[in-house]
C-alpha cells in the first residue's frame, strides 16, 4: 500500500509544484519540464505497481447499473479532456473541462471498485483534480469566457 500512497503523492506533488512554489519551479526553467515529466511517469509507474500488489477491504463491488454507470461517465470525461484545447460548446462553457474530464473518470473508477487500493488511487487523484481546480481559480481569479463556436458560413 505504501508505494501505491508514494505514486499518488509524487503525482500531487508533480503537479502542484509550479503553484505551491512558483519561484522554486522557475528557477529551474527548461529543466524543470524534464524533472516533472520524469517524477510524473515514476508516479505512475508506482500507483500502477502499488495498485497492482496493494490489498484492502472491499466495501462493495459492481453491479449492472454501477458498470453502465461507470461506462457513460468515462465516455464524458474522455471527451472532456480531449475537447479540452479545442474550441467546442462545452469547453467554451467550462473553465476547467481538462480536470472535469479527469474527475467524473476518478469518480466513475471509485464506483465499480469499491475497495481500499481503490479509494487511495482513484479517491486521491479525484482529490488533487479538485485542489488543483481550486488553485487555478485562486492564482487566476477572472476567467474570460472564449466565445461558443459558430456554423456561420459553413455547410454541415
Amino acid at each position: 500500500m505504501l508505494i501505491l500512497i508514494l505514486g499518488v503523492a509524487l503525482w500531487w506533488a508533480a503537479h502542484l509544484w509550479k503553484r505551491v512554489a512558483p519561484a522554486s519551479r522557475a528557477e529551474f526553467g527548461e529543466k524543470g519540464k524534464g524533472l516533472v515529466t520524469g517524477a510524473l511517469i515514476l508516479s505512475v509507474l508506482l500507483m500502477i505497481w502499488g495498485y497492482k500488489i496493494a490489498d484492502g477491504p472491499v466495501w462493495w463491488g459492481r453491479s449492472a447499473a454501477t458498470v453502465g454507470i461507470n461506462n457513460l461517465l468515462v465516455l464524458i470525461a474522455v471527451y472532456l479532456f480531449a475537447a479540452s484545447g479545442m474550441k467546442t460548446r462545452v469547453t467554451a462553457m467550462t473553465r476547467h473541462p481538462q480536470l472535469i474530464g479527469f474527475s467524473l473518470w476518478a469518480v466513475a473508477h471509485l464506483l465499480v471498485n469499491g475497495d481500499l487500493p481503490s479509494l487511495i488511487l482513484f479517491g486521491g487523484l479525484f482529490v488533487w483534480a479538485q485542489v488543483e481546480v481550486s488553485f487555478i481559480n485562486r492564482q487566476e481569479p477572472v476567467w474570460v469566457k472564449s466565445p461558443a463556436p459558430t456554423n456561420k458560413g459553413k455547410e454541415i
